[in-house]
């Protein structure tokens, strides 16, 4: 019997030939990863340990991203331990402020990532590396702990459902919709605790930023991760960002799986995410009236170059909805660097939009963005749990770059068709 992706990547990793779901293994890490919020406590559980040093100091990345630049003084103390940490360990991948990015944007364009790898991340969208065809999971503090002082983690082997999309995408239908749908499918607990193994035509035509929406939406349907295959595109992609010092797999095609959906999404329309969960997903032409108060463009899942783009195309020419907040976060330095040279920056400025450095905090409703009670926010982000970006009375809907643009022009969610 032959063996999926996620299969072989913990068997590479634990030193075995062939292994079966179920099965407990100890997997050697590529990366350890941890954020502002997460490493802190992580530090705590390291020195409980009572190792001097960390297993490779260049396998660890430290990404204040959260809180930053800091919101208060209990985040700026949070970031200091880290810089202090990553100091005294020699660190390499600690990045600073004007430097970092949403670290689920910045690890790929730093050339972190890399196709076979095992990284685990005290962050839930660790899961986005999966795009790359790497075993990307979220995990607990102490567990980072451990992997900082051991480089290595245990994993229970997941149980794989494959997911075909066949058909030709519609315009303004992208990598946020196919996941949006396919969550909004299964639900939010679809597939707990299992890989999420995503191919077929239309993933095979998507570009990096699309693929990694995808993955890095995978645990919003309780997934331990979510698998791309490598392909041309994901080589370009990696080529001037990293070596050829990686493994790539593939499943077998005789390779057992728990279950196969096919979707076929040529007819797929935009998708919003209602209140408030990822899955309560209706396609655009069934949303009406529903007026906004905020529209957030950014994020770990949605602020890529691509996303800016495209909510650049919507935008151009126009103006947002005088009662609209409009804000737009690119993912690192070098988007938003890329975004003032591409032009992009000027367009979203003349149409109303506040530009950040790039941050976590709307996303969340740590900071820069904090919705108060009664108000609506149409956001590109990933989650849109009771009080996610602010009060708990404020709700969250999740849509892509264009419809969040559109969005933010009419006052009310609509489709980029209606404005452009």
């Amino acid at each position: 019997m032959g063996m999926t992706m996620v299969e072989k990547i913990l068997a590479a990793h634990s030193g075995r030939d062939s292994l079966e779901p179920g099965e407990i293994v100890n997997a050697k890490l590529d990366l350890v990863l941890g954020n502002d919020i997460t490493t802190p406590v992580a530090i705590e559980e390291f020195e409980k340990i009572g190792v001097e040093e960390v297993f490779d100091k260049d396998k660890i990345a430290l990404v204040p991203d959260h809180f930053t630049p800091n919101k208060d003084i209990n985040s700026a103390g949070q970031t200091k331990s880290i810089r202090e940490f990553a100091a005294e360990k020699g660190i390499t991948n600690y990045f600073e402020i004007g430097e970092m990015g949403i670290e689920h944007c910045l690890l790929p364009e730093q050339g972190l990532v890399k196709p076979g790898q095992i990284i685990i991340g005290a962050d839930s969208h660790t899961c986005t590396y999966g795009a790359f065809g790497a075993l990307g999971t979220g995990v607990g503090s102490t567990d980072m702990a451990a992997g900082m002082a051991t480089g290595e983690a245990w994993f229970k082997v997941p149980e794989t459902i494959k997911f075909v999309f066949t058909g030709k995408l519609q315009p303004w239908v992208s990598g946020k919709d196919l996941i949006l749908h396919t969550i909004g499918d299964i639900g939010v607990d679809g597939a707990l605790y299992r890989a999420m193994e995503f191919t077929g035509e239309v993933i095979d035509s998507l570009s990096m930023a699309d693929r990694m929406t995808i993955s890095n939406m995978a645990i919003e349907a309780g997934g331990k991760c979510g698998l791309i295959a490598p392909d041309q595109t994901t080589f370009d992609y990696l080529a001037g960002r990293v070596d050829d010092d990686y493994q790539v797999f593939t499943s077998d095609a005789d390779a057992s799986y728990y279950k196969e959906i096919e979707y076929n999404v040529s007819e797929l329309e935009p998708q919003v995410a209602f209140p408030h969960l990822p899955e309560n997903t209706r396609p655009i032409s069934q949303v009406k009236d529903i007026p906004v108060d905020q529209v957030v463009i950014g994020s770990c899942t949605n602020g890529r170059l691509k996303d800016i783009r495209e909510a650049a195309q919507v935008l151009k020419g126009k103006k947002k909805a005088a009662n609209v907040r409009l804000l737009v976060f690119p993912g690192t330095q070098e988007i938003y660097k890329q975004a003032m040279h591409e032009g992009l920056i000027e367009i979203l400025i003349d149409a109303g939009a506040a530009v950040s450095t790039p941050t976590c905090g709307p996303c969340l409703g740590g900071h820069m963005g904090v919705l108060a009670a009664g108000e609506k926010a149409i956001s590109t982000t990933n989650r849109n749990f009771v009080g996610r970006m602010g009060h708990p009375e404020s709700e969250v809907y999740l849509a892509n770059p264009t419809v969040a643009a559109a969005s933010a022009i009419a006052g009310e969610i609509v489709s980029p068709e209606e404005v452009v």
